[in-house]
This record gives C-alpha cells, structure tokens and sequence, in this order.
C-alpha cells in the first residue's frame, strides 16, 4: 500500500522542498489527514511501515500509525526529487523550469526526473524482494504518481493521474506494482 505525506507547510505555501535535510512539518490539515490515513487502514494488517528521510513523511507515518506496533523504517530511494538549487522555490518556478527542460536534464545541482524515476523503480523493486507481505509506504506524490501511471500502462509517467491528495492509501499487489516498475523503466 502507498501513500503521500499528509499536507506540509510548503505544500501549502506552494514552495518546493528535495532535501531531506530541510525540516517541513505538517499542517494542521496535514494532521488530520494522517489521522484519517490511520483510521482508513486501522483494520489491515502492517508488518512495518516504509518512509522516506524527509520528516514529513515519518510525521504522517507516526500519526497514521499511532498506538500500533508497527516498526516504521527509513528507505532513502523514496525519496523526493533532488532539485538542487531550486530548493524552496515557488511550485510555479519549478513548473517553468520543467516545462523548459527535458525529463534527461537534471535540476540545476540535484537530479534528473528520469534518475529519480529509476530510483522509485529500484526501491519499488526492493519493496517486492523483501520477507514483509503487508507494507505501507508512506512517501511523495511524485513517486506515488509514477506508480499509477505505470502500473495502468500509461507512456506518461506524469499522466493521467496527475495531482494525488495526501494521505490517501493506494493498494498494489504484487503484479501491480511489477506493472509500475516495468512501466518506469521503460519510460524512464
């Protein structure tokens, strides 16, 4: 199962944010949907919960999973996308800078959109390698929507499903989710 973080500050101030470092919390929003997230998945079994080494990401996590015992880990591939020195920038900036650049062109000092989506290939990859059958993975609407995408066969990585809400459960089994890699590769 995957899911985006509950809203950040910057989602809500439209900004960007591609280094783990920088410390976003939740909104008050974003609060609530995490809550929500845990009481849609309450009744699931979880054998450990998978988040990224932004904190936005274990934040929701933590809430989702509240008074349950379930080990919650660190998968760095998961990651956002390094942009590099467009860290902070207007979510309008960004777009610009992406509709002027081809997915091969990396961010001004971070990584390319293909690199990332090789990357979310090789951490889904991983994700199928492991012994735990019942995964929730909490991460961002970026690798979230590369894996829609390619598991429905779409050539677009970035389409058709294009804004995801947050914190909202996604289920893959396990042919799904090889979909989504070899759609990504393929593309990417």
């Amino acid at each position: 199962m995957l899911a985006r973080h509950g809203e950040s500050t910057l989602n809500f101030e439209n900004r960007i944010n591609g280094d783990p470092a920088v410390p976003v919390a939740l909104t008050a929003k974003g609060r609530e949907e995490a809550l929500l997230l845990g009481q849609q998945i309450a009744h699931i079994r979880l054998d450990v919960c998978i988040c990224t080494r932004f904190s936005r990401t274990r934040e929701t996590a933590e809430i989702a999973l509240a008074g349950r015992d379930v080990p919650i880990e660190v998968e760095p591939l998961l990651d956002d996308i390094d942009v590099g020195s467009l860290e902070g920038v207007a979510l309008e900036d960004y777009r610009a800078w992406k509709r002027a650049h081809t997915r091969r062109d990396p961010f001004p000092e971070g990584e390319s959109l293909d690199g990332a989506a090789r990357r979310y290939a090789q951490a889904f990859r991983e994700l199928l390698a492991r012994s735990q059958t019942s995964v929730l993975v909490v991460t961002h609407e970026i690798p979230l929507r590369y894996a829609i995408n390619a598991a429905d066969g779409s050539d677009d990585l970035d389409g058709p499903a294009h804004q995801l809400p947050n914190a909202t459960p996604y289920v893959f089994d396990e042919k799904a989710l090889t979909r989504a890699i070899d759609g990504i590769e393929r593309v990417a």
